[in-house]
């Protein structure tokens, strides 16, 4: 018998994101102190409501299947989420919840994306982009954007990507790992050569509600008409709620690409957790202060990382509108050696200020960005207060 794996799962990679919180989880276990800036995870609780919710809906016995594309109260809570916040109208039948954003992803990706078919992706890119987009057969194509541009896409240069193959633009507003933001007249550029071109848009809007400064978040579908029947929203409760063991998440899509991917998630899941959903629904529908609440923290400590990279010679990043990122240029201590070693990569930066001084980073190059490293601050101040101390005294090593 043959003992091989398929020609995609092979060509598959792991999450960068997840294999740095392991190795930083290891060390921690060796007892080593560890400053873990990697995983794009709040580090607040889930909310008490939402948790006795969770437990009520135990206790009423709301423990067995659900419709394949989520329960009914969740789906029309997510609809006039969408009317409220951005004015769109949809229905409940381009809802489909799935079990997280990046499950959501793979649905979408599975129900358009035929054999090499291509997908434009901005660069930097969150890691899973690329990967969700091969396993489904395409190709990602991916666009270098620059930082005095704060990383995003241009019309020129989405348009110059463009090709007879080109079925879809990738969206990720506020994006990870950079933070950086499209504002309404940048979105409506960008839509001018989707509706040229006839192209797709998977709009990843999961950040929206972590957003800092003036700048005000607009959804993607708003900014030009006939915007809706060609995007595929996603979105969940992981970032704003503190939710990201949950794994509920969503897309919003045209009916017929909805009934589709209604179809793959009863194959492959039957349906997301039923606990969670009536969790997620609470999320939405309850009381909104805890996402306030939040949201003053990370201000804070998206103020701090901002003075620290300015204050380290060498380091700079881009204007951080939304999520809860910095993404720092870190090529000025590339090529360089540290004590007896010789560092030429962000990947071996990283690994050898995570080795060396505790810190826990993402290379930027896992994010199709390289030369850059990421830094969560979704962590306590007095963790980030450290971690920085250790970027810091580690940078004035390099010879």
């Amino acid at each position: 018998m043959q003992n091989t794996l398929s020609r995609r799962i092979s060509a598959l990679q792991p999450s960068a994101t997840l294999t740095m919180a392991a190795k930083a989880k290891e060390l921690k276990a060796a007892g080593h102190t560890v400053y873990d800036l990697s995983l794009g995870e709040p580090d607040f609780n889930t909310p008490a409501h939402i948790c006795n919710a969770a437990l009520t809906a135990m206790n009423e016995g709301k423990t067995h299947y659900t419709v394949a594309s989520g329960i009914p109260q969740l789906k029309e809570a997510i609809i006039q989420q969408y009317t409220r916040r951005h004015g769109l109208d949809y229905s409940t039948a381009n809802v489909v919840v799935t079990n997280g954003a990046k499950h959501a992803l793979h649905n979408v990706f599975t129900v358009l994306i035929d054999e090499g078919e291509e997908v434009i992706v901005p660069a930097p890119y969150w890691v899973s982009y690329a990967e969700l987009i091969k396993l489904a057969g395409g190709v990602p194509v991916i666009v270098e954007t620059r930082q005095e541009n704060n990383f995003k896409v241009t019309p020129e240069e989405l348009r110059a990507v463009c090709t007879p193959k080109t079925k879809c633009l990738l969206l990720c507003n506020p994006s990870n790992p950079t933070g950086c933001m499209y504002n309404g007249e940048e979105l409506g550029a960008l839509a001018d050569v989707v509706l040229e071109k006839d192209l797709w848009v998977v709009a990843d809007e999961i950040y929206e509600c972590l957003i800092y400064g003036d700048t005000k978040f607009v959804s993607f579908p708003t900014v030009r008409p006939g915007l809706t029947e060609r995007t595929c929203l996603i979105n969940g409760v992981s970032k704003t709620y503190a939710m990201t063991g949950w794994r509920i998440g969503w897309s919003i899509a045209p009916t017929a690409v909805t009934k589709s991917m209604i179809s793959l998630q009863s194959q492959e899941t039957s349906n997301p957790c039923s606990i969670s959903q009536y969790a997620a629904l609470e999320a939405i529908n309850g009381p909104q202060e805890c996402v306030a609440e939040m949201l003053v923290e990370f201000k804070k400590r998206r103020e701090f990382c901002a003075k620290r990279i300015a204050e380290i010679e060498g380091l700079s990043c881009p204007v951080m509108g939304g999520a809860f990122y910095a993404f720092f240029n870190i090529k000025a201590f590339l090529g360089k050696t540290y004590g007896e070693k010789f560092i030429e990569t962000d990947t071996e930066w990283c690994l050898e200020l995570l080795e060396k001084k505790g810190v826990a980073l993402v290379m930027g190059s896992a994010f199709g960005a390289p030369g850059y490293a990421r830094a969560s601050y979704a962590t306590s101040l007095n963790v980030l207060e450290e971690a920085f101390l250790k970027i810091e005294e580690f940078t004035k090593e390099a010879k």
